[in-house]
């Protein structure tokens, strides 16, 4: 069963549940996977599916900062909810140790050195940790390889 499946088959277990905060992220989520197929006039599969994930999770911690700095309480507890749902579907998350070995060896197969071949090896680390780690730490992992 691909992702999209597995989160169409949830919200439907929501809605039989009454789980309203929970039917309302998933129907969020399904609504931004929608848009972009239309969009482009795809099919997403699992990899696209957990960028959106990553992405809508991104926003309600960008969101959950702003609340708590602004003092709505009441916004913070609804985001951390929605956050908790949002990141059940998103696959184990690799260490930050595990994304330094994989960086290096990226490093090491493209023959990167210095600064300047930044932008290569974060292409080809993108592709291959793409849903497995943070891209914040993937970045922060590829300038410490090149600066050695």
């Amino acid at each position: 069963m691909s992702l999209k499946d597995q989160i169409t088959e949830d919200m439907k277990t929501a809605m039989r549940a009454k789980d309203a905060p929970r039917l309302g992220t998933i129907r969020m989520l399904l609504a931004a996977i929608k848009q972009r197929e239309v969009d482009e006039r795809i099919v997403l599969d699992d990899l696209a599916v957990v960028a959106i994930v990553d992405k809508t999770i991104k926003q309600r911690k960008d969101s959950i900062t702003a609340f708590q700095s602004a003092g709505r309480i009441d916004l913070v507890e609804k985001e951390t909810a929605e956050l908790g749902v949002l990141q059940a579907y998103l696959p184990a998350r690799l260490s930050a140790d595990e994304v330094a070995s994989a960086v290096a060896a990226i490093v090491a197969d493209l023959g990167a050195a210095g600064p300047g071949d930044m932008g290569k090896v974060m292409t080809a680390a993108k592709a291959q940790l793409a849903g497995k780690a943070e891209m914040g730490a993937i970045s922060a992992a590829v300038k410490a390889a090149l600066s050695k």
